[in-house]
């Protein structure tokens, strides 16, 4: 039991560190023409052998943007608080109850980074699909939703087992 603890420890925080990679590199967007990648903060340019940062091309629709942004440190947050959950409740609580709290955080972190990708895809860039491509940061969203679904429901499951 203490190593699949130790394994489902490792996977959180591999869960943490790609959606914090995704929420704050700069990829989102790579613009074929220059290498202008696009996040969801700003837009940078090379120039001069240093990048420089430029506001986000005004046919960005701000309420969007602005819901990607926090859908995005939303995941952050709840992935976070649910590793400190996680250990809290190894030592706190009985054990038909301990991942329950764990597994919840994980799986609002999971649904925060889906409705962030999801809005990205369905809103940003229809437009300028031949200019460009998803960057490194929109698939790490896209894989972080998928560790995180699978971090939460073995949360669950973990549970079911230990109730008995």
């Amino acid at each position: 039991m203490l190593i699949l603890l130790a394994a489902i420890f490792v996977l959180h925080i591999a869960c943490i560190i790609i959606l914090l990679t995704a929420t704050i590199d700069n990829a989102w967007w790579v613009i074929s023409a220059g290498n202008m990648p696009t996040d969801i903060w700003a837009r940078w340019v090379f120039v001069n052998n240093s990048w420089h940062s430029i506001d986000l091309p005004p046919t960005y629709p701000e309420s969007y943007l602005q819901a990607v942004q926090a859908s995005s440190v939303l995941a952050c947050i709840f992935s976070i608080i649910g590793i400190f959950v996680f250990v809290a409740q190894l030592f706190t609580l009985p054990k038909g109850q301990r991942f329950l709290v764990s597994g919840v955080f994980q799986f609002l972190a999971c649904l925060c980074i889906m409705i962030a990708a999801s809005i990205y895809t369905d809103r940003f860039h229809t437009d300028e699909q031949s200019l460009g491509s998803y960057g490194h940061c929109f698939i790490l969203a896209w894989i972080a939703f998928a560790l995180t679904f699978l971090s939460s429901i073995i949360y669950f499951v973990l549970r079911k087992k230990t109730a008995e």
